[in-house]
């Protein structure tokens, strides 16, 4: 708006100018006051559109970084207090573990035949048993209701639930000395 003054101000006096050679003293310092004046009041204006065009971008950023999508939570397996790297299933059952993971799920693990860790999730959930021959770092789920860990090779009717990436070794390290407990959390 005070732009728009400006703007007409100067086409004003260019006019009274061309008009009236014998006003021009006249004119000419008013025209230099509203000038002035103009510009002082523009210079105040763009400075503090300026200032709140800066406040509107930081609060654009600020906007933009709290309004990310949040990192996913995974689900997190540690035996005893080792954290395990694990590629779980794509599954329901997978799904309805998590839904206990939440707030914290801890299960105490029971040695199994030489190869294997037992332990009771506490209730049921969805189960899609297929026959199944497992190896070393294979977690399944055991009748809904049983999270089995091995550390070694069984045949049996399971539905998967993921691998545990460490070797036989490793798995046989964490598994074979005793019961362990497990905990599962989302992270």
């Amino acid at each position: 708006m005070k732009k728009m003054i400006l703007i007409l101000l100067l086409s004003l006096s260019v006019c009274m100018a061309g008009c009236a050679e014998k006003e021009e003293t006249t004119v000419t310092s008013a025209f230099t006051e509203a000038s002035e004046n103009t510009t002082t009041e523009a210079t105040e204006v763009a400075t503090s559109e300026e200032s709140t065009e800066a406040t509107t971008t930081a609060e654009s950023a600020v906007t933009v970084a709290t309004s990310e999508t949040p990192k996913e939570k995974t689900m997190v397996l540690k035996i005893g207090d080792t954290k395990v790297p694990v590629t779980w299933e794509d599954n329901e059952s997978v799904s309805d573990l998590q839904a206990l993971a939440q707030d914290g799920l801890t299960i105490e693990m029971s040695m199994y035949g030489g190869f294997e860790q037992v332990g009771p999730i506490g209730k049921s959930i969805s189960k899609d048993d297929a026959q199944t021959t497992t190896s070393s770092g294979d977690i399944v789920l055991y009748s809904g209701d049983q999270i089995v860990i091995f550390y070694g090779s069984n045949s049996w009717s399971y539905t998967r639930l993921g691998k545990i990436d460490l070797s036989e070794d490793e798995m046989t390290e964490l598994l074979s000395h005793g019961d362990v407990t497990i905990t599962l959390s989302m992270e």
